[in-house]
């Protein structure tokens, strides 16, 4: 009798594992997946991720990039996360998977395609020394150290924004792309944002809703305002002529940033706009075009 108890008794408690073992190879929702946007992307390209079949902020405990770890938000009544693909990231196919509170997990593969080599002879402003070997120098050196002091600046944890982002100035013309080198004189210089035209005195705007992290003079740069929309996504606006915010200022979309200028590297009036997620800039337009 004792041991047909036994034997009941264990039968018992390994049927009260089995939801356990199965919970921890399916996902939550067994329709779940990953997709991402764009399909195609190359070195320099920015991508959105969408989980597929939940909509549950605490559904999903994390999404990795070849392991690197990406904010989660939501967008579209989807659960979604935003990479940036570096300029120089290794060509080839990459992973991305899905982590769910249960153990679960989602993935898919990204094909990471090479980014066209483009190249340019640049000028050096006479304002930063002209075409000479030591303003050269000098130009490597001073934007090393500006470059060091874009980077950790404060992001928040949560996406500050919901709105699909705009365009830094109105009826926007692309003046100078995002990923071509600059050949100025016998040095290699890599362009790693936008610029748009916009004669001096041009409202710039904020392109979401975010918190101002630094406003700053630089030699190359000038006048520098950087927005910090959380979860490490920033937009980056240079050579203003004239600041309108403060450091810790709350801005909406839309909102006056700075006026356009000429102030820095630069010999004509624009506006230079840089998008960074996770630090490592991405082509901003292709990055307002995941916003569809």
């Amino acid at each position: 009798m004792r041991s047909i108890f036994l034997k009941t008794a264990l039968i018992s408690a390994s049927l009260l594992l089995l939801p356990t073992i199965a919970l921890a190879r399916t996902p939550l929702s067994p329709s779940s997946f990953l997709s991402t946007y764009p399909a195609a992307v190359v070195q320099g390209d920015p991508i959105m991720i969408f989980v597929e079949g939940t909509s549950t902020p605490t559904a999903v405990k994390s999404i990795t990039f070849d392991g690197r770890p990406l904010g989660v938000f939501s967008y579209k009544n989807k659960l979604a996360a935003l990479h940036g693909i570096d300029i120089r990231a290794k060509v080839g196919t990459s992973t991305l998977i899905a982590t769910f509170i249960d153990g679960s997990t989602a993935q898919t593969t990204v094909y990471v395609g090479e980014r066209k080599r483009v190249e340019e002879v640049f000028s050096i402003p006479e304002k930063l020394g002209g075409n000479t070997t030591a303003a050269a120098t000098t130009l490597v050196s001073t934007l090393a150290q500006e470059n060091a002091s874009l980077l950790g600046l404060r992001t928040g944890l949560h996406a500050f924004w919901t709105a699909p982002f705009g365009y830094p100035v109105a009826n926007p013309i692309v003046t100078d792309t995002y990923g071509y080198s600059r050949n100025t004189v016998g040095t290699v210089l890599t362009h790693k944002g936008t610029d748009f035209r916009a004669k001096e005195g041009t409202p710039v705007l904020a392109m979401n809703r975010g918190v101002v992290r630094l406003t700053q003079t630089g030699r190359n740069y000038g006048k520098t305002v950087i927005v910090d929309h959380g979860l490490g996504l920033q937009t980056f606006y240079m050579h203003l002529s004239k600041i309108n915010v403060n450091v810790g200022e709350l801005v909406l979309p839309g909102q006056v940033v700075g006026l356009s200028g000429m102030t820095g590297y630069a010999e004509d009036a624009h506006l230079h706009t840089t998008v960074r997620i996770n630090e490592v800039s991405i082509d901003p337009v292709k990055f307002l075009g995941l916003f569809r």
